[in-house]
C-alpha cells in the first residue's frame, strides 16, 4: 500500500483547488492509515479557501471532519491500542470504521494540566498543521482515533467533529437555563447542530435566523419551530410576536458578523446567555454597558474536549442526531465546485459531505 497513488483535493491558493495525484502516505510509529469514506466541509475551511485564515498555508490538503476505515497500522501500535482503549468503544483493528478527533494536544502545558486540552498552547489540527481527509487516505495518530459501530453510516459519523463543537457550546450556553426559548443566527452546519443539541438539553423552542430562504425552509424541515429572514421581517419584532414577555434566554451566533452580534445582544433577556461560535469577523462594536447592566453572559466556544467528542459519537450512534434532511452528499472529486458554490451562496443545504 505504501508508495501507491491516491487522489486528493489540494488547496493551492485563495479560491483555487486542484485535483491532484499523490502518494499514499505511510503511517509512522503510533499512527494508522485511514481510508477516507466521508468528509465534511467546515465553515472554517471556507475562510481558509478564501485566504482569510492565517493558520492554513497552501498547498494544503484540508479536511478534519471525517469517517473512514483503518487500512493499516504503524509500528508500536499494540501497546498504544491497549493504552487508549476505554473498554466501551468497539476495538480498534484493521478494517474497523472510525472517526478522528483532529485536535491534537501536548498534554504537558498548563492548560492541558487543567483539563483544557482544546486550548493547548501547542495545539495542532489534522487538516491544518498536517494533511487532512480531502484525500482518499490520511495518516493520523492512534490517540486521535475513535472507533464507531460498523453499521453506522459514514456520512452520519463524519458529523462527530462539528457535533462535538456544537454540543460543547450548547452545554455551556444552556447551563443556567431550564426550557428556554432559543434563537440561532446562521442555518449552516454549526448553527443547526447547536439548535439540535440545545433541543436535547431542554430548549422549549428553536428559532433560526438566516438570509438564505432555502436554508430557512430546510431548518424548519429539520425540526426548528420558526424561521426569520432579516430582509423580510424585523427580527426583534418577530421574536416578540413568537414569545411575548417570556423573551429569549439563549442566543447562539453561528455567523459572527456585526449585524448578527449586535442583534443577538439586543434580543437576549436580562440574565440570559449569548453564545458566540461564528468566526465571521474579529473586531465588533458591542453595547457592553447594556450587557453589564443586564447581566448578560457573553461566551465564546471554539472546539471541544475529548469527553464532548465521545458524547457526540454516542448521540450519532444512538440516532439522536441524524444527517437526513439537512445535508447533501457530493463526490470528493467535485470538491472544488462545492467550495465555489458555498462561497457564491448556491448551497441550500446546511452541510456538504464529500464521498471519497
Amino acid at each position: 500500500m505504501a508508495g501507491g497513488g491516491m487522489n486528493a483535493l489540494s488547496w493551492t491558493a485563495p479560491q483555487e483547488m486542484a485535483w491532484i495525484r499523490t502518494d499514499i502516505p505511510s503511517p509512522a510509529a503510533g499512527e494508522a492509515l485511514i481510508r477516507v469514506e466521508a468528509v465534511g466541509i467546515c465553515g472554517s475551511e471556507i475562510e481558509g479557501y478564501l485566504g482569510h485564515n492565517s493558520l492554513r498555508v497552501p498547498p494544503l490538503v484540508m479536511g478534519h471532519e471525517f469517517c473512514g476505515v483503518v487500512e493499516r497500522l504503524g509500528s508500536g501500535v499494540d501497546a498504544l491500542v491497549a493504552e487508549h482503549s476505554d473498554g466501551e468503544s468497539p476495538p480498534l483493528r484493521v478494517g474497523a470504521r472510525v472517526v478522528v478527533n483532529p485536535l491534537l494536544f501536548c498534554g504537558d502545558c498548563g492548560l492541558c494540566r487543567k483539563g483544557l486540552t482544546q486550548l493547548c498552547r501547542s495545539r495542532r489540527i489534522v487538516g491544518i498543521h498536517r494533511p487532512g481527509a480531502f484525500g482518499q487516505y490520511v495518516c493520523v495518530p492512534l490517540s486521535a482515533i475513535v472507533p464507531v459501530p460498523d453499521a453506522l453510516s459514514p456520512f452520519r459519523a463524519a458529523l462527530a467533529e462539528p457535533l462535538a463543537c456544537s454540543l460543547r457550546a450548547a452545554k455551556r450556553a444552556m447551563q443556567r437555563h431550564r426550557f428556554p426559548h432559543v434563537v440561532v443566527f446562521g442555518a449552516g452546519g454549526i448553527g443547526l447542530l447547536c439548535g439540535m443539541t440545545a433541543r436535547l438539553l431542554g430548549a422549549a423552542t428553536l428559532t433560526v435566523v438566516d438570509t438564505n430562504r432555502a436554508r430557512l425552509d430546510m431548518a424548519l424541515r429539520a425540526g426548528f419551530d420558526a424561521a426569520i429572514h432579516p430582509g423580510e421581517a424585523d427580527v426583534a419584532a418577530e421574536v416578540v410576536r413568537l414569545h411575548g414577555s417570556e423573551g429569549v434566554d439563549v442566543v447562539f451566533d453561528a455567523a459572527g458578523f456585526q449585524p448578527t452580534r449586535e442583534t443577538a445582544l439586543r434580543l437576549v433577556n436580562p440574565g440570559g446567555t449569548l453564545m458566540n461560535v461564528g468566526l465571521g469577523i474579529d473586531e465588533t462594536n458591542m453595547r457592553v454597558n447594556h450587557a453589564i447592566r443586564s447581566e448578560i453572559d457573553i461566551l465564546g466556544s471554539f472546539c471541544y474536549t475529548r469527553q464532548d467528542f465521545h458524547e457526540a459519537v454516542g448521540l450519532l450512534a444512538a440516532g439522536r442526531v441524524r444527517e437526513t434532511g439537512w445535508t447533501e452528499i457530493r463526490p470528493l472529486a467535485e470538491g472544488a465546485v462545492a467550495f465555489a458554490d458555498l462561497v457564491e451562496g448556491r448551497v441550500t443545504s446546511g452541510k456538504i459531505l464529500l464521498e471519497a
